[in-house]
């Protein structure tokens, strides 16, 4: 019957306030990841080729680099520049000092690509009461896991 609480249950279980922390952080990445990867899909971008475009306008070259600090297997970031190169946003040239090593640079066009996400965040994500507060508990949570081994 509508309204019962179902045996064992308590009125509201069900409902996020009541949910362990775990779940809500589950649930609360699913959906903000979600919306992410629509909006930048709806501008050309995925979410790997902003991070190496983000790396590359902080000034990193080395595709190897651009795997260890985005903390990715080399092949994995081998397929997001071929992507961004395909794409015109990067060009990759061997390096001359060192055959084997590829310096991958910014295009302009790969420039207005990232300038054109620069205020998505406050367009996807919803607001929170204190954002600082939000920041800092998620560099804690993000600082204190253990970093990811690549090969």
């Amino acid at each position: 019957m509508p309204g019962e609480v179902a045996p064992g249950n308590q009125q509201g279980e069900h409902e996020p306030d009541n949910w362990p922390l775990g779940r809500l952080l589950g649930a609360a990445s699913r959906a903000v990841e979600r919306a992410w990867y629509e909006a930048l899909e709806a501008r050309g971008l995925t979410h790997a080729g902003l991070i190496a475009l983000h790396f590359l306008e902080l000034g990193f070259d080395s595709q190897t680099d651009l795997a260890r600090i985005a903390q990715v297997e080399a092949q994995t970031m081998s397929r997001t520049v071929d992507r961004l190169e395909r794409e015109g946003l990067v060009t990759r040239l061997p390096d001359p000092a060192d055959r084997r090593r590829h310096i991958v640079s910014i295009t302009e066009r790969g420039h207005a690509a990232f300038e054109a996400v620069r205020g998505l965040e406050d367009e996807v994500f919803p607001a929170v009461d204190d954002p600082e507060a939000l920041r800092a508990a998620l560099i804690q949570i993000v600082s204190a896991a253990p970093a990811r081994q690549t090969r």
